[in-house]
Formats: C-alpha cells, sequence, structure tokens
C-alpha cells in the first residue's frame, strides 16, 4: 500500500512554521507546525478546540474566506492543517498571521461556545487560544517561512 504524503517527511527534523504538505490540483494544504513533532510538548485537548473554533471562524471571514476548504488540528496535537483553493502562498501566510493577531487581541467571547453551536461547548477557553496564538505568530514573525519542510 502506498504511504501518505503526510508519513513520507522526517518529523525529526520538522520545526515551528507554517509548510506546504501537499497540492491535490487547486487545493493546498498547509501544515501550520506549531510545536516540535516529538518533542513532549503537545497540545491539550483544550487548547486545540479553542484555537479551531477562533481561528476557523476569522479565516472563513477573511479575505480568503471563501476558498477555505477546512482548517483543523492535526491528530499528533503539534499543529494545524489549513486547506485553501486557489490562493497565492504569500497572501495565505499574511491572512494567517492576521487571524492569529485578531484572535490574541479578541476582546469578545468564544465563538460557537454554545451548546447549540459545539458539541463539547464547556471545553473551550479563550485565554488558552491567545497563549497559542501568540506563540506561533511570533514563529511566524521570525521566521523566512519558506513552506518547504527541512530535509
Amino acid at each position: 500500500m502506498e504511504r501518505i504524503t503526510s508519513f513520507c517527511v522526517d518529523h525529526d527534523k520538522i520545526k515551528k512554521g507554517i509548510y506546504i504538505s501537499r497540492i491535490d490540483g487547486d487545493i493546498t494544504t498547509y501544515d501550520l507546525r506549531t510545536r516540535f513533532p516529538n518533542g513532549g510538548d503537545y497540545m491539550d485537548n483544550l487548547t486545540m478546540h479553542s484555537v479551531e473554533h477562533m481561528f476557523a471562524t476569522y479565516v472563513r471571514n477573511s479575505a480568503i474566506g471563501n476558498s477555505v476548504i477546512y482548517f483543523g488540528p492535526m491528530g499528533c496535537r503539534t499543529g494545524f492543517y489549513l486547506l485553501v483553493r486557489e490562493t497565492p502562498q504569500e497572501v495565505v501566510l499574511q491572512v494567517v498571521k492576521d487571524v492569529l493577531g485578531k484572535i490574541v487581541s479578541h476582546d469578545g467571547e468564544m465563538f460557537g461556545q454554545s451548546r447549540k453551536e459545539c458539541g463539547n461547548y464547556r471545553e473551550l477557553d479563550l485565554a488558552a487560544a491567545k497563549i497559542e496564538c501568540a506563540a506561533y505568530l511570533s514563529v511566524l514573525e521570525q521566521s523566512d517561512n519558506t513552506f518547504v519542510y527541512p530535509n
């Protein structure tokens, strides 16, 4: 059986950053790596869930909102996947940074934090999302962001 693309990357070399994981026709899958793989420091479910609610809402209401296919956490708890249709990578990077900044400065309620809106609405924490997003924004602002996995 053929290995999937994400299993072909040496995870011991991946650093925090943004990468193009794969391109399928007009859809690009971005790897938003917020933690070092196999580093022992993994996101807890509360943080992942909280970032997912905030980031998904803001990115779907951004300039590229109509091009967003999916945003969600990686099962390994070291980052998120963002799938976008027909959008230049430089634009995606700027929107990701803008969204992270909006989450960090968000002054209001957590998006989707009600029983009717979410299947686990009690496990959300805006402060946790802000901490994770501030740390990741700092990484992106201090990186070259080549979108290419390290060899």
